[in-house]
């Protein structure tokens, strides 16, 4: 259960990164780059059952991320998973109906806590499978009743105007905030930042858009201290913003 006597600092910080394609041989400096932030829980997006993702996984348990679940695949290394890493240890969170994805989504709790944490990556809009993803976070949302909880990861969506450089996020996507806001699910980063601008991709013609997004249910807003997005550069490399992955880091630290 949430503690009701809060400490003067943050004292439970979470990490979601999409680290593109498995890391390759970015690993290891994604790993250091993680461990950097010092977090309490990482959720990955893009890991995969390859040798560079497994030395992520590794490095991070070294400094105390041992609980780890992942839905990578055995059979398609190449296959886009995601990785829940963390200090304390992790359950997984069994639903009746969630999005039917193959390796994007996974929910756990973690046990110091009791959070639930739904790591999400969501398809592109030209794979057909958004609105179906959409609607089944949708329906887990308002159906829910588990206490504290938080959906993150890289949705590929964002409201119109708001989080777009150029137009590309059509009504629906835009109506999906709208939905999980009327189940009692805020926008960590536009409840706290109603009116910033800041962007977590950019493509090849360097237009920004917030697609990296964490979702805190009302038993966990009260708690929500900062949400904040960086860029870990690659030392060799410093003057490039994409030089560790295509995606910011997302980092939401919590007073619990």
């Amino acid at each position: 259960m949430i503690k009701h006597m809060k400490p003067v600092h943050p004292n439970f910080r979470l990490v979601s990164w999409n680290i593109r394609a498995g890391g390759g041989k970015r690993a290891v400096e994604i790993a250091l780059a993680l461990q950097a932030l010092k977090a309490d829980l990482v959720v990955l997006s893009e890991f995969r059952s390859s040798a560079p993702s497994q030395t992520i996984a590794g490095m991070l348990a070294e400094t105390g991320l041992t609980s780890q679940c992942t839905t990578i695949s055995e059979v398609n290394r190449k296959q886009n998973a995601l990785l829940i890493a963390s200090k304390t240890k992790l359950t997984r969170v069994p639903l009746r109906r969630k999005p039917e994805e193959p390796g994007r989504w996974l929910m756990v709790r973690e046990a110091e806590y009791g959070i639930s944490i739904g790591g999400m990556h969501i398809p592109n809009q030209h794979t057909g499978r958004k609105p179906a993803y959409h609607d089944a976070v949708v329906n887990l949302a308002r159906r829910w009743r588990g206490g504290p909880a938080l959906l993150v990861g890289d949705t590929n969506s964002g409201r119109i105007l708001e989080d777009e450089e150029r137009s590309v996020f059509n009504r629906r996507t835009h109506e999906w905030f709208d939905h999980l806001a009327n189940a009692g699910w805020q926008d960590g980063f536009r409840g706290l930042y109603p009116g910033r601008r800041e962007y977590t991709w950019y493509s090849h013609k360097n237009n920004g858009f917030r697609l990296d997004q964490i979702f805190v249910n009302s038993t966990l807003h009260a708690h929500l201290f900062d949400v904040r997005h960086i860029w870990p550069i690659h030392p060799e490399t410093p003057e490039r913003r994409d030089s560790l992955s295509d995606h910011a880091a997302l980092i939401a630290d919590f007073i619990i």
